[in-house]
């Protein structure tokens, strides 16, 4: 009786192993399974791109209003339309240009401003990346059309400026030239300032027209700060 009564209780004990290492095995899948998920969410955090910077600038200053009264007055004398002549923009916050020409006595200037402004885009590049690369292909391009410029760094001009000079004629009159590129920020500003002396007048002389160039182009570098803080 005794033998028999020890029976059950043994079949007892050894049926709840299995039950034991059933039990394990489920922790223990459970817990692999969770380290997998959290390295996967790990990595993809990892992988993930960087943020683009946004830009400095939200705006661009009117470019007609970037000089000053004097320093048209003093590079264009007898402008044709003092406050200057537009260019169409179909996004004024983003892009502009301004010209003046005019002819006192025999004596012919030209100069006209130009701001093109970046946005960060996914895909494309931060707002400054871009204009650092505007900056380059607008330099390459104005070399391009310049023969045998000069060339200058403005090292006092924005966060990049160079200034080329040179002549060239056109209609059989010899004009003296100068152009400033320039950038700050996500901004890139373009100057352009010629002259020429029709008939018995004389060609400005270099120093001339490059340093209206430089003043002209400072000036529009400064607008497009004092725009931002309005």
């Amino acid at each position: 009786m005794q033998r028999i009564a020890r029976r059950p209780a043994r079949l007892a004990a050894l049926a709840a192993v299995p039950v034991l290492l059933i039990a394990g095995c489920s922790s223990g899948s459970d817990s692999g399974s969770g380290t997998a998920q959290d390295a996967k969410e790990s990595a993809g955090a990892a992988s993930a791109p960087p943020k683009l910077a946004a830009a400095k600038y939200s705006t661009i200053p009117d470019p007609c209003k970037a000089l000053s009264k004097g320093t048209v007055e003093d590079l264009v004398p007898e402008a044709e339309k003092a406050a200057g002549k537009a260019s169409k923009s179909s996004d004024t916050s983003s892009r502009g240009t301004c010209s003046w020409n005019g002819l006192d006595g025999y004596q012919y200037r030209w100069l006209d401003v130009t701001y093109q402004r970046f946005e960060s885009v996914e895909g494309i590049g931060s707002a400054e990346e871009q204009a650092k690369e505007r900056f380059a292909s607008q330099l390459k391009q104005s070399a391009g059309e310049a023969k045998d410029a000069a060339r200058k760094d403005l090292k006092d001009l924005g966060d990049q400026a160079v200034r080329l000079s040179w002549k060239a004629k056109d209609d059989g009159e010899e004009y003296r030239r100068a152009t400033v590129v320039a950038r700050t920020a996500n901004v890139v500003v373009i100057v352009n300032y010629n002259g020429a002396g029709f008939e018995d007048g004389k060609t400005p002389k270099a120093k001339t027209v490059e340093d209206g160039a430089a003043k002209a182009a400072g000036e529009a570098v400064a607008a497009v700060d004092k725009a931002a803080k309005k």
